[in-house]
């Protein structure tokens, strides 16, 4: 456990997150199962906010479990995140699932950007004067699609009363999926192809697109995306553009990013 599960700090004291303006609180410790996260306002609705965003989503339908199915356990996973200045800005409570391998899914693999490419992308915006921005997709991974049937358990604590012996049959990839990142990594990268970037012959997690003698750089890093370039109609152009293909936050000029 950390922090004391009684200890609260309010949002709004955190003034450099402009968006937590508002009055509201968080839990500075992070509980060891869903019973101890039940017991707390501030758990619930992160639980809450998980599961509203698949039903907005179209995630996952409540169905009758067919013949021979083999549900995959749902189990939930709980996070705080960070902010620069070290404190809690947010609680994050994500839906995980156990499964095995050659059952329940095959090809996983998806591309995460190095930590040294990420330096050498800095570094390189640095000395060509690009101001990077940076975006973090919501629930990312609820924008892949999956190839093969999958069903799951209802999550602990959130069953259904009237059907209790009902199962989800999933419609899109979700965080903790083994196949999540992958079906993720495919869309945004078809999404960047289709609008003319082209895809590192090495790290396929960068992206660059040449317009008009200007030039726009994108790095990915799961659910986060930085990018800048040498004009600022083409990076604003893009923002827009990311923001009609995806729900996102944008942070605005890079500050603070993994750390670096």
């Amino acid at each position: 456990m950390i922090g004391d599960i009684h200890q609260r700090v309010t949002r709004s004291s955190v003034n450099s997150l402009a968006f937590f303006s508002h009055s509201a609180y968080v839990a500075t410790f992070e509980p060891r199962d869903v019973s101890q996260a039940l017991s707390d306002s501030n758990w619930v609705n992160a639980m809450h906010e998980e599961l509203e965003n698949f039903e907005r989503n179209y995630v996952w339908d409540l169905v009758e479990p067919p013949p021979n199915c083999r549900p995959i356990g749902t189990k939930w996973v709980f996070k705080n995140k960070q902010g620069e200045n070290g404190m809690v800005v947010r609680n994050k409570a994500r839906l995980g699932f156990c499964q095995k391998e050659g059952i329940d899914y095959e090809e996983t693999f998806a591309p995460v950007a190095r930590l040294e490419a990420i330096r050498i992308l800095l570094a390189f915006a640095v000395s060509k004067g690009f101001k990077l921005q940076q975006v973090d997709v919501k629930s990312a991974f609820l924008n892949g699609f999956i190839e093969k049937e999958v069903y799951v358990r209802q999550p602990p604590g959130f069953e259904s009363a009237r059907f209790p012996d009902r199962v989800y049959k999933l419609r899109k990839a979700l965080y903790g999926l083994k196949q999540a990142p992958r079906a993720w990594y495919a869309r945004l990268k078809s999404f960047l192809l289709k609008s003319g970037f082209v895809m590192g012959s090495v790290d396929k997690t960068l992206f660059l697109l040449s317009r008009g003698g200007e030039t726009l750089i994108v790095q990915i890093y799961v659910d986060d995306i930085i990018f800048g370039g040498s004009s600022h109609a083409l990076v604003s152009s893009f923002a827009e553009q990311m923001s009609r293909e995806f729900e996102m936050s944008l942070m605005g000029e890079l500050q603070f990013f993994l750390g670096l």
